[in-house]
């Protein structure tokens, strides 16, 4: 149960039951209305604008509204408490009996508590990571695989038809880099002195079994061959070889997507896709020949001072034309976009996510437009942009990988401190702000350690169950005996728990509608937070204990608490794409 949902709906059945009208006479616009949190615990539980919102247009006064319907609101029977605060806020304070009926909800749901429909099945296209296929994953890839998956994770969690997908960027000129430094360590596996690898070709070590490769299935015949024929064989075997690497460290941090976009198929067939997109654009009055004025500051690559063919994205809010096709009839990297966007439309999505580096914050506005003119509208165009990523190492600077040569590899990060700290910390800075990641900081045992301190709320509440079944070893425990003792529980701190797991539907719908999936990360340390605190009270008083070794229904009731805040954590952390442990080692 989403509770905020539940009272909007109570509160738009008495504001119906008014009958209020705007000023005009028409129906009023409901949809403001809102229940939410409050700024403040102590002044209740739950807060809703409703009389502020529709005072004005209905020519009332906020505050004799609001006692209209802090009167009716006063009549629910899971209602203790309705104020008007201020000029006209409502805030409201729940009866404990509400909370154990929703405690009993929870323990009903399991695993599918916080689910929704809210999507309602809206085809979802989410596009992570998409790394040049040149080489393993490295850390800076790191950031953008989680988020991305995260996200896409909740919005399948909350009702969206997700679909995640890699674009692989196997096309330009970094593939003729690639293959020529194939070749090299092809000549080098052949026995060739080859020196220090020149500037320009990527010098990492992970190309050697790529050569060694090439011996094995030509032998020395790609030395014969035209330089255009082994340059294209080598980039062929590159590109697979190296997408087996990506694959295979995405794996290790528990990412895996359901397609892999090739970019060279918008380029196959004399680049009829990419041909057929413009056309498109074309038909629908985007393209036109003309010059674009010089840039200000760095000029882009694909500027020129000669007529091209522009897409006229100013008009569908971009800040200026962009080039499709250069004056000498080649195609821009901005024209296998429109082919790629053009695609994913075709496939039928109502929706396709960006995450990409903050370094492509020039990308925005143009796909956003693109989007627009594409579609007619009808496909929404997010991109989300994740921020650098800097290592540390008891406050050092980590710098680079020696088998990668230039960077630290995703590999070496996950054998280091674990898949689980790396998901979870990605995700604890919003993702356009900077984020330093400290080996030493990820892997102590403290509540510094935010992925600690979680999982360690996860194993404190399988170890209360392992406690009640050696003092009660006759009782299984089972979730329905759990659910029919929860309105035992009376204790502030154990009402307050409640309070918190109600919080979890409404968090996760509202972290993956707004693209913000760190908000699942802050939630679970706040949780566990509450856990372990509740937990010290306990160890202070002994009659706030869970496990009650003179009273079995309490216990139970007291279990049934335990278990709802180990679904959450085991939910939340799995929509994260991490282990909720049953105990720590």
């Amino acid at each position: 149960m989403n509770i905020f949902s539940d009272f909007t709906g109570r509160v738009i059945k008495i504001v119906e039951a008014l009958d209020l009208k705007a000023k005009d006479g028409s129906d009023l616009d409901l949809s403001r209305i809102a229940v939410e949190p409050p700024r403040d615990a102590s002044h209740g539980d739950l807060a809703t604008n409703a009389a502020m919102v529709l005072a004005k247009p209905a020519g009332e006064n906020p505050r004799a509204l609001a006692e209209k319907i802090v009167s009716e609101l006063a009549k629910d029977p899971d209602v203790v408490r309705a104020e008007v605060a201020g000029p006209g806020f409502i805030n409201l304070k729940l009866a404990d009996r509400f909370w154990h009926a929703l405690l009993a909800d929870v323990l009903d749901e399991a695993g599918n508590y916080g689910r929704s429909t809210l999507g309602q099945s809206r085809k979802v296209n989410v596009e992570y990571v998409s790394a040049n296929p040149t080489g393993p994953m490295h850390v800076g890839h790191c950031r953008g695989a989680v988020v991305g998956d995260t996200l896409a994770n909740m919005l399948a969690f909350v009702g969206y038809d997700v679909t995640k997908e890699y674009y692989i960027n196997d096309a330009g000129a970094q593939i003729d880099v690639l293959g020529r430094s194939v070749l090299l360590r092809y000549r080098e596996a052949l026995g060739e002195n080859i020196g220090e690898i020149p500037s320009g070709l990527y010098p990492g070590d992970y190309l050697v079994p790529v050569g060694q490769a090439l011996v094995t299935e030509f032998g020395s015949e790609l030395l014969q061959k035209p330089e255009e024929e082994a340059l294209s064989i080598a980039k062929d075997r590159a590109i697979v070889a190296m997408m087996a690497i990506i694959r295979e460290d995405l794996s290790l941090l528990n990412v895996h997507h359901e397609i892999f976009f090739s970019e060279r198929t918008l380029h196959a067939d004399n680049a009829k896709k990419i041909r057929s997109a413009i056309t498109d654009l074309t038909l629908k009055g985007h393209v036109y020949k003309g010059t674009l004025p010089p840039p200000k500051g760095e000029k882009p690559v694909d500027w020129e001072d000669r007529e091209q063919t522009l897409f006229r994205s100013t008009a569908v809010g971009d800040d200026l034309d962009r080039p499709l096709v250069k004056s000498d009839g080649s195609y821009t990297y901005f024209a296998a976009d429109v082919a790629y966007l053009a695609d994913k439309i075709g496939r039928g999505f109502n929706q396709t996510i960006f995450v990409l580096g903050a370094d492509h914050g020039g990308y925005v506005k143009r796909m956003e437009a693109l989007g627009r003119a594409l579609s007619g509208d009808s496909l929404e165009v997010s991109i989300l942009l994740c921020n650098l990523v800097k290592l540390f190492r008891d406050g050092e600077p980590v710098r680079m990988s020696k088998r990668a040569g230039e960077f630290v590899t995703l590999r070496d990060v996950v054998e280091e401190v674990g898949r689980d700290a790396i998901r979870f910390m990605m995700l604890y800075r919003k993702s356009d702000a900077p984020l330093d990641f400290d080996f030493a900081k990820v892997t102590e045992q403290s509540k510094d350690n935010p992925v600690f301190y979680v999982q360690y709320a996860s194993a404190r509440c399988h170890s209360v169950f392992r406690q009640a079944r050696e003092q009660f070893p006759n009782h299984e425990f089972k979730r329905e005996t759990l659910r029919s003792a929860v309105a035992r529980l009376t204790d502030e701190g154990e009402i307050g728990l409640v309070k918190k797991i109600a919080e979890y539907p409404r968090l996760v719908a509202s972290a993956a509608q707004a693209h913000e999936p760190h908000r699942l990360a802050f939630y679970l340390y706040d949780l566990a937070s509450a856990f372990h605190a509740h937990w010290n009270r306990g160890t202070d008083n002994n009659d706030l204990r869970f496990v009650k070794v003179n009273d079995a229904e309490l216990t139970e009731a007291r279990l049934g608490l335990v278990q709802a805040v180990g679904d959450v954590l085991t939910s939340g952390l799995a929509l994260i794409g991490a282990d909720a442990p049953t105990e720590m080692r």
